[in-house]
C-alpha cells in the first residue's frame, strides 16, 4: 500500500477552510466571487436559507392584504432607504414606507403585520426611545408614538414653511437630541437649520444661497455638531457642503458624489466619516470613506458595483452594510474588482477589508423602487433589503436576514478587495 501523506494533508486543510467558511450561519469567509445560486422564490413569512452563505432570511411582504391593516400595493411593498433607520431602538417594531399607503408597522422579530398608520410628514425612529419618531411636517416638528397615535408637538412655527427632514437621506443625531430641518422663510429664502429636541431650542438659519448648486438634502452628523449637505449643480456634478450648526461653512467637497449613496458614523477614533460610493477618480466606484473634519478620503474597497452604503447598525460601530448590483458574468470576468454581484455584505470601515458575507439578492436591474437599499437593524443581527426575485419590472417584496456575530473572530483573517 502506498502512502501519499501531502496531498491528503492539503484536502485537509482544504476541508477545515471549507467548514470554516460555511461556520457561523454561512457568513463565507471567502473573498471570492460567487456565483448567484439558483432558488425559488420563499414563501411569505416561511423560513428560507440562502444556499450560497447559508444565513437564514423571510421574505415579509406580498402583495395584497397582510393583517392589520397593512395592505402592500402590487408593484412594491419595502422600507423606505439604505440609510433610514427601519427598525425601532428595541428592534421590537419594523416599519415600511414605500407601496403601503403610509406607515406601515410589523412585529420587530417575526414580521407579522400589527398596524397601518396615515401620518403625513416624514418620522424616523428615535435612536434611544424605542417608542417614538422624530417627524417633520409642512410647519411643525413633533415626536410621535405610532403605537398609540399620541404626538407631541415640540416646534411649531410661522415664519417657515415646508419643513423637511433631509429628505428622505435625514437622521437625527445618535443620542437622538438634534435633527437638521431644511426649511422655505417667509421672505422666500431656503435654508436649514439644526434643533435640539431635548431643549426645544431651534439654531441659527443657515441660509444655503451660501454654497453654490440646488440642495437636495441636509442631515445632521452623528455627534450633532455639523450639517451635511447634498448640492446638484447645474450641470450634474453633485457636491458636498459640511456646516458646523452655528452656519460656518467648514468642508466643501466639490468633487462629483466623492462619496454618494452613503451614510454618516462615526470611525474608530470618534471622528465623524460620510461612507458612501465614489463618482470620481482617484477612487471610483470604490466604496470610501470621508472624513467630515478635514475631507480625508481612504478607500476601502477596490472598483466594484456597490450601489448603496448603510451604516444604520448604531450598536455595531465600525461596520458598514452595502448593497451591491452588477451582472454576476461581468464580476466574475474581472478577479481585480470587488468579488461581490446581487449581493449585501458588511464591511469593516478601518481599511482591513475584512467582510461578512450576508445573501445573494437576486435582484434584476429595473427601476427606482426595485433597488435593494440593505438596512441593518441596531444591533446589526438583523438585515432588511428588497428584490424583484429576478423578474425585472415584476413585484418588489422585501426581505430580512438573521445575522450570526462570532464576537471571538479574528479581524485579520478576512483580506478582501485587494486592500493591504
Amino acid at each position: 500500500m502506498r502512502f501519499y501523506p501531502f496531498p491528503l494533508a492539503l484536502l485537509l486543510i482544504a476541508f477545515a477552510v471549507l467548514l470554516r467558511a460555511a461556520d457561523s450561519q454561512g457568513n463565507s469567509m471567502s473573498t471570492t466571487f460567487v456565483a448567484p445560486m439558483p432558488m425559488d422564490l420563499p414563501d411569505y413569512l416561511r423560513p428560507a436559507t440562502d444556499p450560497a452563505f447559508g444565513t437564514n432570511f423571510m421574505r415579509i411582504t406580498k402583495p395584497g392584504a397582510l393583517g392589520g391593516g397593512v395592505v402592500c400595493g402590487t408593484k412594491y411593498c419595502s422600507h423606505r432607504y439604505s440609510s433610514a433607520q427601519a427598525w425601532n431602538a428595541d428592534q421590537s417594531l419594523l416599519v415600511l414606507a414605500n407601496g403601503c399607503n403610509g406607515l406601515c408597522f410589523l412585529d420587530g422579530k417575526t414580521y407579522a403585520p400589527l398596524f397601518h398608520r396615515d401620518k403625513g410628514g416624514e418620522c424616523e425612529w428615535h435612536p434611544r426611545d424605542a417608542d417614538v419618531m422624530i417627524c417633520v411636517e409642512d410647519r411643525k416638528i413633533s415626536i410621535w408614538a405610532p403605537r398609540t397615535d399620541h404626538e407631541d408637538v415640540v416646534f411649531v412655527t410661522a415664519q417657515y414653511h415646508d419643513l423637511q427632514f433631509g429628505p428622505s437621506k435625514g437622521n437625527p443625531s445618535r443620542d437622538g437630541k438634534r435633527i437638521a430641518v431644511r426649511a422655505v422663510r417667509d421672505d422666500g429664502k431656503a435654508v436649514v437649520f439644526a434643533f435640539d429636541l431635548a431643549d426645544r431650542f431651534k439654531f441659527p438659519d443657515i441660509d444655503l444661497a451660501q454654497v453654490p448648486g440646488t440642495t437636495s438634502s441636509c442631515t445632521i452628523s452623528p455627534l450633532g455638531t455639523n450639517i451635511l449637505c447634498f448640492q446638484n449643480l447645474a450641470d450634474g456634478t453633485e457636491q458636498r457642503a459640511i456646516l458646523s450648526v452655528d452656519g460656518t461653512l467648514r468642508q466643501r467637497w466639490t468633487d462629483h458624489h466623492r462619496p454618494g449613496h452613503g451614510d454618516l458614523t462615526l470611525d474608530d477614533d470618534g471622528s465623524e466619516v460620510y461612507v458612501g460610493i465614489s463618482k470620481s477618480s482617484p477612487d471610483k466606484y470604490h466604496v470610501i470613506k470621508r472624513r467630515l473634519s478635514d475631507g480625508k478620503v481612504t478607500s476601502l474597497t477596490g472598483y466594484g458595483e456597490a450601489e448603496h452604503a448603510s451604516s444604520r447598525a448604531l450598536k455595531r460601530p465600525g461596520w458598514v452594510f452595502l448593497t451591491y448590483g452588477g451582472n454576476p458574468e461581468e464580476i466574475s470576468a474581472n478577479p481585480g474588482w470587488a468579488p461581490y454581484a446581487r449581493e449585501v455584505i458588511a464591511l469593516r470601515i478601518d481599511g482591513s477589508g475584512e467582510v461578512r458575507r450576508i445573501v445573494q439578492t437576486r435582484n434584476a436591474p429595473s427601476d427606482y423602487w426595485s433597488e435593494t437599499h440593505a438596512s441593518p437593524s441596531p444591533d446589526g443581527t438583523q438585515v432588511i433589503w428588497s428584490s424583484n426575485w429576478g423578474v425585472a419590472g415584476g413585484p418588489v417584496y422585501d426581505f430580512v436576514t438573521r445575522v450570526d456575530w462570532p464576537e471571538n473572530q479574528n479581524k485579520k483573517e478576512i483580506v478582501a478587495n485587494g486592500q493591504p
